[in-house]
């Protein structure tokens, strides 16, 4: 039902970094994402790709009937072309010289049965031993996928023309959702941000998500998941409807990229334990939904489909090829995911070369989880981005937040009846003016405009640096905003695709210092910061106080089992030691953070 020549893929990044990595990686065999939450941006880059290969190009405009569906499946369908054009051109090319092919396979993992294959290939010296392996080699390669990220909860209601809501297969999400069954992708949809019961409900619309005759699905289900108790109840909700879940992608609550989504104090090692242990309950549990469904409403389950459990995958903060084998080895997922790394991959992905500087020196105290998103999530940050600098222009100016040409993000209706966002202009005028006209002390005033006057346009801004990379727009007139986790500071310049690739493989030298401290020592640090906001927030009551404890009890156990993950030995370039004495400092930080807080709270008493 599945194979890929990797043991990596490149998640999506942002709106606009990912836009084009398929067509960047995918003739290599590498899957990637792309981001779909901006069809705007998708149509531009959609002109762009076509102008390059000389394709036609008819445009979908802004207000074309259905338009947001239409334009995400012109550019996806696009890409397919592309990319299938740019692989047979590839797989055309001869074996033994320095060509594209030669990367294609040199590029692979070692353990794999295809470079086994090809190395035996490249020592054959028997004239027919080599026709023959080229031949099986050609015909088992394979472009990466094409798959697509859709942020379940950002979907919004749309108005026509007279500000009427539309009905709700015109929301954002399920307008995504349609732009992408109707593309003739054979690829998965990621499905993120949360559960969306309407979304998940109009899935079942598409036949292309169900199994055909012969027990094929061409759209699969990936469903990016921050716990085994929320994979579980949404493999079940999605199975009752006869939809399967081809594969669970586990992600660190915060040493991620992008909104992050925090636990409530459950470390990435533990959550994974969890999900090794439970794994026959994915496919135990929702197997016989998924028979039920098809003896109810088809033609029978048939003995003859190829079953497999669903796939168990993981990202967040993944730095080293040790760290990576851990995962794969000692927790059983099936592979990871490389995201910030590629930031500084042009081959790879769309950054604008301001903002590849900008991470090619970050430190780790320039990157920070910030509050800039609408959305009200906490979103992974880099100081001083072309962003940041707009809107603090626009602040001088008596001018604060953006004109919000997109409006993905509305949701807040404090002031108006149709949603705006919390990010525009509008919104941050009305609020401040608000926020002056209250009784209450000044500083307390000035803390409230600073969380008015953070919210950043990320809607605009996420999408920028790819226009600015591909030439579609000159810098000046595009700010760029980025959302690199905090891994990137480990990395310090602009790499090759094979050398990311060979860091990934454990080829040669680490592109990382052995200092840097490792995916799970860093994001433990994370977690007791974030618990320290939380304290600071706390409002004392009682069920506040009990939330914090049971937060401080839950990474105390995760802490516990690092402790145990500290004593094995450890994989090529993984620094293990930094485990140990992170759980030290962290829980010398968290005794300190927790007396302090009964010692408040003796003397509010």
């Amino acid at each position: 039902m599945f194979s890929t020549p990797h043991t990596f893929s490149i998640p999506v990044m942002g709106t606009g970094h990912s836009i084009d990595s398929p067509i960047r990686v995918g003739p290599y065999g590498i899957n990637s994402v792309i981001s779909i939450v901006d069809d705007l941006l998708v149509e531009r880059i959609r002109k762009h790709y076509c102008e390059k290969f000389e394709m036609p190009y008819s445009n979908i405009s802004r207000n074309a009937e259905d338009g947001r569906a239409r334009r995400i499946t012109a550019y996806l369908d696009l890409v397919q072309q592309i990319v299938q054009q740019t692989f047979e051109s590839i797989k055309s090319q001869p074996f033994f010289e320095r060509n594209e092919k030669a990367k294609y396979f040199e590029m692979l993992p070692d353990s794999s049965t295809l470079k086994r294959k090809y190395q035996q290939l490249m020592q054959a010296e028997d004239k027919s031993l080599r026709s023959q392996l080229s031949e099986e080699l050609a015909k088992l390669m394979k472009p990466g996928t094409i798959d697509v990220n859709i942020m379940a909860k950002v979907d919004g209601l749309n108005y026509d023309k007279d500000e009427k809501p539309m009905s709700a297969e015109f929301s954002d999400a399920s307008a995504a959702l349609r732009g992408y069954a109707n593309s003739v992708l054979s690829s998965s949809v990621v499905l993120s941000a949360g559960f969306n019961p309407r979304l998940y409900n109009y899935i079942s619309e598409f036949e292309d998500f169900y199994r055909d005759a012969k027990g094929k699905i061409k759209k699969k289900i990936i469903l990016k998941v921050s716990d085994f108790r929320s994979a579980l109840i949404q493999g079940k909700y999605l199975a009752k409807k006869g939809l399967e879940v081809f594969e669970y992608r586990i992600e660190s609550g915060l040493n991620c990229g992008g909104h992050a989504f925090a636990s409530d104090g459950y470390l990435l090692p533990s959550l994974l334990k969890e999900f090794r242990e439970k794994r026959d309950m994915l496919h135990s549990a929702i197997q016989p939904l998924i028979h039920s469904y098809y003896e109810d409403n088809a033609e029978g389950f048939s003995a003859d489909w190829e079953i497999t459990e669903p796939r168990l995958t993981v990202q967040g903060g993944i730095g080293t090829f040790g760290e990576a084998e851990r995962l794969l080895d000692n927790f059983g997922m099936d592979a990871t995911g490389w995201g910030s790394p590629f930031l500084l991959v042009p081959e790879a992905t769309t950054v604008d070369k301001k903002t590849r500087s900008l991470l090619e020196n970050a430190k780790e105290e320039d990157l920070y989880l910030s509050g800039v998103s609408p959305l009200g999530v906490p979103f992974n940050n880099i100081r001083n981005t072309g962003s940041e600098q707009w809107h603090q222009e626009r602040i001088e100016k008596d001018k604060p937040g953006s004109p919000c040409p997109k409006g993905f993000l509305e949701s807040n209706t404090e002031f108006t009846e149709n949603p705006i966002c919390t990010a525009s202009n509008q919104y941050q005028l009305l609020k401040l003016d608000q926020i002056n006209r209250q009784t209450i002390a000044e500083a307390e005033k000035e803390l409230m405009r600073a969380k008015v006057l953070e919210k950043a346009c990320l809607c605009d801004h996420l999408g920028n640096g790819a226009l600015i990379d591909l030439g579609i727009l000159e810098e000046h007139r595009a700010p760029q905003a980025i959302c690199p986790g905090p891994n990137i500071a480990w990395f310090d310049k602009e790499y090759t695709l094979r050398e990311m690739t060979d860091h990934i493989y454990g080829r040669g030298s680490s592109l990382v210092p052995p200092q840097r401290p490792h995916m799970f020592a860093k994001e433990m640090v994370m977690y007791v910061d974030y618990l320290e906001e939380l304290i600071e927030q706390s409002d004392g009551s009682g069920g506040d106080i009990k939330k914090l404890g049971r937060f401080k009890k839950n990474l105390e156990d995760g802490m516990d089992y690092c402790l145990e993950i500290a004593q094995s030995d450890p994989y090529k370039d993984e620094n293990i030691s930094s485990i140990a004495s992170t759980v030290e400092e962290q829980r010398a930080r968290l005794q300190a953070l927790f007396q302090r807080l009964e010692e408040e709270q003796y003397v509010a008493s």
